[in-house]
């Protein structure tokens, strides 16, 4: 699935500067209905460092890899034997403490109160060392950071697979009555093998009422914790057909890009991606999807990212110059990184800028192979508060060089931060660590961007997603033909996914996995950073 040419693995590139950046918060349900954290990757804190480093035992690599349970045999990610050495959990939250102190982004931000010796683990430790500050709308500024156990880490970035079903998830009601529904479901998996669609109902999970059933157990049933569970599902489809359903999780391989389609239009062909992930794979399928688009002369392109979290940095900086080609590009910044003013990483100008990519980084194609373009001086993005980090570092990036973003949906999630994810022991560790910013110097989006003027519009998930008729890929066609989108209609397709319309969860996609939602630099420094 990946090439030979595959830039610096996972571990290694953490260790030597790998960036990454966290996306929206992964939620499950809990027993009011109120986003909770998913079980298996929690998140919320993130650690600073006090302006005197009071709190701070020494610099992180003298305290690194002493570890409560020494991992031993070859580390995958780098084909080396992993560098643990017996420990102490004290000596890991040490760690914890001094990288956070010479890394975090707001270290001075940080409260100097908390102490070690309060949690009994280091993730529960760096779970609460974060600023407490607070945006303009009055959101956690830093509600991004979190851990994630490595080898989970390593597999979700490659792309090759984590613990699921296949299906994506939206919770439309915070509240009991809750409300859940399909959003989509990749080919191939237990999903789309026993005939799930988008707009399907989740009724009954393990026969538990999904409506104002024990959230302990629906959590259970969608958020499978290794393969070869079984859970029984009822589901309602739109066309009122209810049935019962058997699903075993399965490692499951996201497809990063679907829906690669055309649609004819009194201006010309206008393409369509649904692309979901900015992980190693979609660099192939990317450069494929755009080839093929090209191919057939399209005029427009609307980019459906209502569902990507974020991933690679590298990948969106491909994305943004197969979609402008080299006109407004070639030359300019995509994003730049900006790091606490300790430098912590030491990064030279030229370092700390990702330019356009328009060659091949190597995550899945060879290397310095060029990249196809479009050409293009606007597109069109459909949006939702679950487009985060990376991804809207494309529509930042194609803005700071003129290039026209339209956004229609809804705002999307507001995270141009990004980490540089670090193993300890086991444990990755995603810190905010710099904040990137165009080439007009803008990165200033912490509550989200807002779509054009007129085009909030509600998730229909009463249609498929390519569908011309589906509400939001509706609107786009309409505001290319007249500037203007139509008004809504009803928000009964699913105004869950709008958030100025009721009390609404920030990300409603249930994921366990919020890697899914990052912006971070996982191989080479500037072509890896993750978002």
């Amino acid at each position: 699935m990946k090439s030979a040419v595959r830039p610096l693995s996972v571990v290694l590139v953490c260790a030597a500067l790998a960036a990454c950046g966290g996306g929206s918060s992964s939620h499950s349900i809990d027993s009011t209905g109120t986003p909770g954290n998913a079980e298996l990757t929690p998140e919320g804190g993130s650690a600073g460092q006090n302006p005197d480093n009071s709190g701070g035992t020494g610099p992180s690599t003298a305290l690194a890899n002493q570890c409560a349970k020494p991992r031993t045999g070859t580390d995958p990610a780098t084909g080396t034997a992993y560098p643990d050495r017996a420990g102490t959990l004290e000596n890991e939250k040490s760690w914890v403490r001094a990288w956070i102190d010479e890394t975090y982004l707001w270290y001075s931000e940080v409260p100097t109160s908390l102490k070690a010796s309060d949690y009994t683990t280091p993730q529960a430790y760096f779970d609460v060392l974060k600023t407490p500050a607070k945006t303009a709308s009055g959101a956690d500024k830093d509600r991004f950071h979190y851990f994630l156990d490595t080898a989970a880490f390593q597999g979700e970035t490659a792309g090759t697979g984590t613990v699921g079903y296949g299906m994506e998830v939206a919770l439309l009601s915070t509240v009991p009555p809750r409300q859940v529904r399909v959003a989509f479901v990749t080919p191939g998996t237990p999903a789309a093998l026993k005939g799930l669609n988008r707009g399907d109902t989740l009724v009954k999970l393990d026969g538990v009422d999904v409506a104002n059933g024990d959230p302990a157990a629906l959590n259970a049933a969608l958020f499978p914790t290794s393969a070869g569970e079984s859970h029984t599902m009822t589901v309602t489809s739109n066309a009122g057909i209810t049935r019962e359903v058997t699903l075993t999780s399965a490692v499951v391989v996201p497809d990063p890009v679907m829906n690669v389609s055309t649609i004819a239009t009194g201006n010309g062909l206008v393409g369509y991606v649904q692309f979901n992930d900015h992980n190693e794979q979609a660099e192939t399928e990317l450069a494929d999807a755009i080839d093929k688009l090209k191919a057939l002369n399209i005029t427009e392109l609307v980019l459906d990212m209502r569902y990507n979290g974020g991933g690679l940095v590298g990948i969106a900086s491909e994305l943004a110059y197969m979609v402008a080609g080299p006109g407004p590009t070639q030359g300019k910044t995509f994003e730049r990184m900006v790091t606490n003013n300790k430098n912590p990483y030491g990064l030279t100008d030229e370092e700390a800028n990702f330019p356009f990519a328009a060659t091949a980084i190597g995550y899945s194609l060879p290397a310095d192979q060029p990249l196809p373009n479009l050409g293009l001086n606007k597109v069109t993005v459909l949006s939702g508060p679950d487009t985060c980090s990376a991804s809207e570092a494309v529509v930042n990036g194609l803005r700071g060089v003129g290039v026209t973003v339209n956004l229609i949906g809804a705002t999307t999630c507001g995270k141009p931060y990004g980490f540089f994810p670090t193993d300890n022991c086991g444990t990755t560790y995603l810190a905010i660590n710099f904040q990137g910013v165009n080439a007009q110097g803008f990165g200033d989006y912490g509550d989200g961007m807002a779509p054009n003027p007129g085009c909030t519009v509600a998730d229909d998930f009463n249609h498929d997603l390519g569908d011309r008729n589906e509400a939001r890929l509706a609107a786009a066609l309409a505001f290319s033909q007249t500037g203007a989108c139509p008004a809504p209609s009803s928000t009964s397709a699913g105004s869950g996914l709008n958030k100025s319309t009721g009390p609404l969860l920030e990300s409603p996609y249930l994921r366990p996995n919020p890697l899914r939602n990052n912006k971070r630099v996982d191989g080479l420094l500037r072509s890896s950073a993750k978002l």
